[in-house]
């Protein structure tokens, strides 16, 4: 029997996630842009944000959340961190119970500090929650590039039978039981990006980056296994991998916004600039909060947050960060 996915949300990711599920199972995609659905079904396109890449001319998409939700036997949410409860809300409308909601989102929600599985255990009790991530930058998956990315679930058996609906291809999906490892990692590293990016803007070379990277993972992982995750998986495809993709790739909107910022642009011109969600600038207030909290020295981290939330300038940053006193390399800092 075919299990029937419900992706929601027609940005890049969650629109290259439903064209990839169509290859293997029936899928829908929803969005709420009336065009963005018309597009898709006419054309098999979404040149918004994915430029001319074609999809898959099995998927169709719909404006319609509960004929979406209502006939599914799993849900990938592809929705933003900051929108992701709302739209969770509207799907108890009309999801059937037991169903599996599985998160797309890199990002912590703010005022919480929650991670989008925990929402769903919160909004949506009873429905076993998952998540998809790693070094899955979504366009270079619709040009057909190998790609390699980690679906996590705390039940083994529903991790193995939903891992193989995503494989598509060269696309490669591992499986894990880290929720809270794997989706740390996706949500923190896109903090570090931007300070990788930051570096980027003011004319740093490659060994500043590799330093912001290698010490960025550190602070990531320290983090991370505070809250429960397991030290192996930063060093994988929901830490390492992830964090390298995102800290070096030119399509990578967190990098971006840091360059941007290191340039000296501020952040309400860099937004103007973008149509899609840079998680890191949203998630950051909550990263640094979650550290203070649990006694996590995470200067990168901390440093990003003044840039973008208090006035304080890239070069500023970089020079606090030179001024910390280095001792050994397991040190903080």
């Amino acid at each position: 029997m075919q299990l029937r996915v419900a992706v929601l949300g027609g940005g890049s990711w969650g629109t290259t996630v439903a064209s990839l599920l169509s290859r293997n199972t029936p899928a829908v995609l929803w969005a709420r842009d009336a065009a963005t659905v018309h597009e898709v079904n006419t054309q098999h396109t979404n040149r918004r944000y994915l430029g001319e890449a074609r999809l898959s001319a099995r998927l169709p998409a719909t404006n319609d959340l509960d004929e979406a939700v209502g006939n599914a036997d799993v849900i990938v949410m592809g929705v933003p961190s900051q929108h992701f409860r709302a739209t969770l809300t509207e799907v108890g409308r009309s999801i059937r119970p037991w169903v599996p909601v599985i998160s797309l989102a890199k990002g912590l929600e703010n005022g919480s500090n929650a991670r989008m599985t925990e929402i769903i255990g919160e909004v949506l009790p009873g429905h076993p929650p998952g998540v998809l991530t790693g070094p899955n930058l979504a366009r270079e998956i619709m040009a057909g590039d190998a790609a390699a990315s980690v679906l996590a679930m705390e039940d083994d058996t529903i991790v193995r039978r939903l891992q193989a609906l995503f494989r598509s291809g060269l696309f490669r999906v591992y499986s894990n039981t880290d929720v809270i490892g794997c989706e740390l990692g996706g949500a923190l590293k896109n903090v570090v990006a931007i300070a990788a990016g930051m570096g980027d803007g003011l004319g740093a070379g490659d060994n500043t980056r590799a330093a912001v990277i290698t010490r960025g993972l550190a602070e990531l992982t320290r983090l991370g296994t505070a809250l429960g995750g397991r030290p192996a998986t930063f060093a994988g495809l929901a830490g390492m991998g992830d964090l390298v993709a995102t800290c070096t790739s030119t399509h990578s909107r967190n990098r971006f916004v840091g360059e941007q910022l290191g340039k000296g642009l501020n952040l309400d011109q860099i937004v103007k600039q973008m149509h899609m969600v840079a998680e890191g600038v949203k998630s950051v207030a909550a990263v640094v909060a979650l550290a203070a909290a649990h006694g996590v020295e995470m200067p990168i981290a901390r440093e990003v947050y003044r840039v973008v939330h208090e006035g304080g300038t890239p070069r500023q940053a970089f020079r606090g960060l030179l001024r910390r006193e280095s001792g050994a390399e397991s040190d903080p800092g």
